[in-house]
C-alpha cells in the first residue's frame, strides 16, 4: 500500500427549525504507506476513528481509495479486485452470520460460494471446527451462540479457503479471555504455517503478544512502524505513573506534570483522565536515581506523600504516547463520544 488516501464527506442531519450545517470532510487515510511481509502478523494500532477500518476495507477491496497503489502478492488490487479476493480472507468487526442457520451450514454455504472442491471443503471444515473449539456448538443455530462463539465461527469462515492474506478488524473486541486465547492460538498457527495476517486492535497487550511488526496510526496517518521491541527500545528511559490522590484534581495533576518536564526530570508527562487524573511520565534515567529525582519534584510541588507510585520499562502505550502526545485510552473514549448514532449507522453500511 503506497500513499493511499480516502476521504469521506458527512453532514449532520438537519433538524426542524435548525440551520443546515456545512459539509465536513474526514480524511480517513491521509497518505498511508505500508509494507507487510509474507508470513508475518502485522498489527495496526490506534484509537477508534483513526482510519484503521477504512485502511483494511481498502486492502480487502471492499472500498477503493481515492488515490494510491495497493498490491497484494504483486497483484494490482485496485485494477484486479476480483482476482485479489481469491487470496484474501476477511473478518470484519460485525459478524455476518444468519441466526437461523447452524454453524456447519454456514461453513458449507461459504465453501460453495468460494468454489472449494467438496473433499477439500470437508477437510477444512473439520480442521477449523477442531482448532476453534466449535465441536459443541457447530450443529446448533447461530442465534443461540454467545458472542465469543459467533466470533470464532466468523474467523473460521475467513480461513475456510486457506487465504494467503487474512485481514481482521478488531478480532477479539468484547470477548472473554478464553475466547481470546483460542483465537490468538489459531492466528499464530496460521502465521507459523506461512500465512500473512493484518489485524487492527486498540488492545495493547493483544498487539504486543501477536504482532511481529506494528504500525501506530492516528488521524489517518502512520506515525511509526517496527517490531514491538524496537519501538519500545526507541522510547527508552523509565515509565512512571503517579497518583497524587485517589481522585486528583486535574489542575493539580497538570501542575506537577509540567514541573517534571520543566525541571528536566521527564522527557514527557501527561495527565491520564482514565486513571483518576494520574500523571504518566517518561523519565530519561533508569534505576533508583531516576525514581528519587521524580519524587523530589513531586514533593517540591507540595505533595510530600502520594496515593500511588509505580515505574516500569516502556510499553506500546508509551510508544503511542511519544508518537501522538496522547494516551490511547483517552483518545479512544473521546472518539467514541464524538460519534453520533447517524454516523455509526452510515459507517456500518459502507
Amino acid at each position: 500500500m503506497v500513499d493511499c488516501r480516502r476521504a469521506f464527506t458527512i453532514r449532520e442531519r438537519k433538524r426542524k427549525g435548525s440551520v443546515r450545517t456545512p459539509k465536513k470532510v474526514i480524511n480517513a487515510m491521509d497518505g498511508v504507506t505500508l509494507t507487510v511481509h509474507q508470513g508475518e502478523i502485522f498489527g495496526l494500532l490506534g484509537p477508534n476513528a483513526c482510519g484503521k477500518t477504512t485502511t483494511l476495507r481498502c486492502l480487502s477491496t471492499l472500498d477503493c481509495p481515492d488515490a494510491g497503489d495497493i498490491r497484494i502478492f504483486g497483484l494490482d488490487a485496485r485494477a484486479h479486485p476480483d482476482i485479489a479476493r481469491q487470496v484474501i480472507g476477511v473478518v470484519e468487526q460485525s459478524a455476518g452470520v444468519d441466526k437461523v442457520l447452524t454453524g456447519r451450514e454456514h461453513l458449507q454455504l461459504f465453501a460453495g460460494l468460494n468454489h472449494i472442491p467438496r473433499e477439500r471443503a470437508a477437510r477444512n471444515i473439520a480442521y477449523l471446527i477442531e482448532v476453534l473449539h466449535l465441536t459443541e456448538f457447530i450443529d446448533r443455530q447461530t442465534g443461540t451462540y454467545s458472542g465469543g462463539v459467533v466470533r470464532r465461527l466468523d474467523i473460521a469462515l475467513g480461513l475456510l479457503n486457506n487465504p494467503g492474506l487474512l485481514i481482521l478488524d478488531e478480532p477479539t473486541v468484547g470477548l472473554d479471555l478464553a475466547s481470546r486465547a483460542v483465537i490468538w492460538d489459531v492466528l499464530r498457527a496460521v502465521r507459523d504455517g506461512g500465512g500473512t495476517i493484518i489485524l487492527t486492535s486498540h488492545y495493547l497487550e493483544e498487539v504486543e503478544y501477536l504482532a511481529d511488526r506494528v504500525a501506530i496510526m492516528d488521524r489517518g496517518n502512520i506515525l511509526a512502524v517496527g517490531t514491538p521491541s524496537s519501538l519500545k527500545s526507541a522510547v527508552g528511559g523509565t515509565r512512571v505513573t503517579i497518583r497524587l490522590e485517589e481522585f486528583t484534581a486535574v489542575g493539580d495533576a497538570q501542575r506537577v506534570a509540567t514541573a517534571l518536564v520543566d525541571r528536566g526530570v521527564a522527557t514527557s508527562a501527561i495527565v491520564n483522565e482514565g486513571l483518576g487524573n494520574a500523571i504518566e511520565a517518561v523519565v530519561s534515567g533508569v534505576g533508583k536515581d531516576a525514581v528519587e529525582a521524580v519524587v523530589a519534584v513531586v514533593r517540591a510541588a507540595g505533595w510530600p506523600e502520594m496515593f500511588g507510585f509505580s515505574h516500569s520499562r516502556p510499553s506500546l502505550g508509551d510508544v503511542y504516547l511519544q508518537a501522538t502526545g496522547s494516551v490511547l485510552g483517552d483518545v479512544d473514549q473521546a472518539a467514541k463520544a464524538a460519534r453520533n448514532a447517524v454516523q455509526m449507522r452510515k459507517e456500518s453500511m459502507r
